[in-house]
């Protein structure tokens, strides 16, 4: 791998870790907190450095999503031609006046000044070691600068969400083209007291989507484009394959598909309402005794993750090609291509990722407790362990080995964060965490066994007899790996085995907390599925998620599972 290919992976790794922070502060132009998610999906194709140069400049235009994403990537089209050190500072600025031409209405106080602050810097044409620490600080700048260019800002009073994601970027970025080992500057303490948006801000409601959309236009990509500022809001456009890729903010989805059809065909649309992040705008987040982390191998969606402050760490979904957090896929999506047989296999995060993560978490939260999936899934365990050694001489980070995985692990997570949320004592959290893990179970309930035999779960000899007599074997994941309990031959036997375990393990009159998973069967395990345990245990907390997408590629469409915490 190329030491250019290597410092543009570093980069993305780096703005991963940081992610969580850019959703929390992000109010510009929208307040919807999904700065960091946006970023960190569209950027995507850097993590891959044996891609075709070409292949990944025309993903990074597939992949862009949201006002954030778009502008980055009509930056990094251009930025990523770079082959050396000479090649910076011409492709950089190929790369910012790209992304400025990009808008229809640009904006200064956005990533677009750390765009210029770098074309300035690197114009210096000095050597990558002396550059690194002049242009961080320069970097640093420009960031701290826009918290004073924009009204949102200063009235929430944090810098710009984007803006913050380009600093980080280019710091993992730089710090690894020059070679740089010592730990960098605290994210935290450089932009201190501009990273929490104030208790009186007052987002704007919105009752617009943001689109985004692939046109068909031929080779007429700059006519096409021109007079789309009519049509909404936040309107960027860039160049894509055979067209244009147009974002865009529109109160009116339908008489905006109709105006692009006009320029050409829509080959791809996806549309979201903005107004998702708003709640979430409440100032100053109370400081816990400890700061719950865990692997997003576990079933915690983001919103969940979000409402309990859980950190997530997500391995990676790979499809097609291209290469996906695991917690900002759409399931329904990864499901519908394995079943028309398209291969989608998942990747862990890089280490260097995951320590950037342990280096993040710790300080913006001070003391972390990390509940990683079971040491009989992955090396998660042994690789944090190897990073506290090293990096944690003040003992921030806590790492527990769960043993668990899909929805054991993440009901284990859930329910210490709502523990944690009133202790007061680090050592009471790590006590409730080591009973819930000993009372804490889980039964997995697979349709197909043809997934786990493409994944080399099993032998394909053993998983075409067992389709062909329609055996769906119960699995739990444990600390020893996954233990098969069972063989049933229908749905409705996969009922009756959880159900018989539920009566086996609780009375009538207990009231354990019960999360029921599902893969693309959510409206079978919610309606036929959740009454009878319902019924069974009207007393238990019951909840209903879908099962983590690292166990869901690996166990197939029709997978569902029920973990459960209580005792009789």
């Amino acid at each position: 791998m190329s030491s250019m290919r290597s410092a543009f992976a570093a980069g993305y790794e780096n703005l991963s870790a940081w992610s969580d922070l850019l959703d929390r502060i992000n109010v510009f132009p929208v307040a919807d907190g999904d700065t960091g998610a946006n970023l960190r999906i569209s950027l995507a194709p850097l993590r891959d450095c044996e891609a075709d140069r070409t292949q990944t400049r025309n993903l990074l235009a597939r992949c862009a999503t949201g006002n954030s994403g778009n502008i980055a990537a009509a930056f990094f089209q251009e930025f990523y031609r770079s082959d050396s050190f000479d090649d910076l500072a011409e492709n950089a600025a190929r790369g910012r006046k790209k992304a400025w031409q990009a808008l229809a209405r640009p904006q200064a106080g956005t990533m677009l000044n750390v765009f210029d602050s770098l074309v300035t810097t690197l114009g210096a044409k000095t050597d990558p070691l002396a550059l690194y620490p002049l242009l961080s600080k320069e970097l640093q700048g420009a960031v701290l600068a826009t918290s004073q260019i924009l009204p949102d800002l200063r009235q929430a009073g944090v810098v710009d969400a984007g803006a913050l994601g380009m600093y980080v970027f280019f710091e993992g970025f730089f710090r690894r083209f020059a070679g740089q080992i010592t730990v960098p500057l605290s994210i935290p303490e450089l932009f201190a007291g501009l990273l929490t948006i104030n208790a009186n801000f007052q987002a704007r409601p919105t009752d617009s989507f943001c689109v985004n959309a692939v046109i068909h236009t031929g080779d007429n990509q700059t006519e096409a484009g021109a007079g789309l500022a009519e049509f909404g809001e936040s309107v960027i456009v860039l160049p894509a394959e055979s067209g244009i890729k147009v974002h865009i903010h529109t109160a009116d989805r339908q008489r905006l598909r109709g105006q692009l059809s006009s320029i050409g065909e829509i080959v791809d649309w996806s549309d979201e309402a903005m107004d998702a992040g708003l709640a979430g705008f409440a100032g100053p987040e109370k400081r816990r005794a400890v700061h719950i982390m865990t692997d997003a191998a576990g079933s915690i969606t983001r919103e969940m993750a979000r409402r309990h402050a859980i950190t997530l760490l997500d391995s990676y979904i790979l499809a097609h090609d291209r290469s996906r957090p695991e917690s900002l896929c759409f399931p329904a999506e990864i499901y519908a291509l394995m079943r028309e047989g398209i291969r989608v296999s998942t990747a862990q995060a890089s280490i260097f990722e995951r320590h950037q993560h342990y280096q993040s978490v710790c300080q913006q939260f001070g003391r972390t407790l990390y509940l990683c999936v079971g040491s009989a899934f992955t090396g998660n365990h042994d690789i944090a362990m190897r990073w506290k050694e090293d990096n944690d001489p003040d003992n921030l980070l806590e790492v527990i080995d769960t043993g668990a995985a899909s929805g054991r692990l993440g009901l284990i997570a859930l329910l210490t964060a709502r523990y944690a949320e009133h202790a007061s004592c680090p050592d009471d959290v790590i006590d409730f965490v080591k009973k819930t893990m000993a009372d804490c179970a889980e039964y997995v309930f697979i349709d197909q066994l043809q997934y786990l035999v493409a994944g080399g779960r099993v032998s394909r000899t053993g998983g075409f007899f067992a389709d062909l007599l329609y055996m769906k074997p119960v699995v739990s994941p444990t600390s020893n790996g996954v233990c098969k309990e069972g063989i049933v031959h229908s749905k409705k036997g996969q009922l009756s085995f959880a159900l018989a375990k539920l009566q086996e393990g609780f009375a009538a009159s207990a009231a354990p907390v019960i999360l029921l998973q599902y893969s693309d069967n959510e409206e079978w395990v919610a309606e036929t599925v959740q009454p009878p345990v319902r019924e069974l245990l009207p007393g238990a907390e019951i909840l209903l998620a879908p099962l983590s997408l690292t166990s869901g590629v690996h166990m197939g469409p029709g997978t569902w599972s029920m973990a459960w915490v209580g005792s009789s």
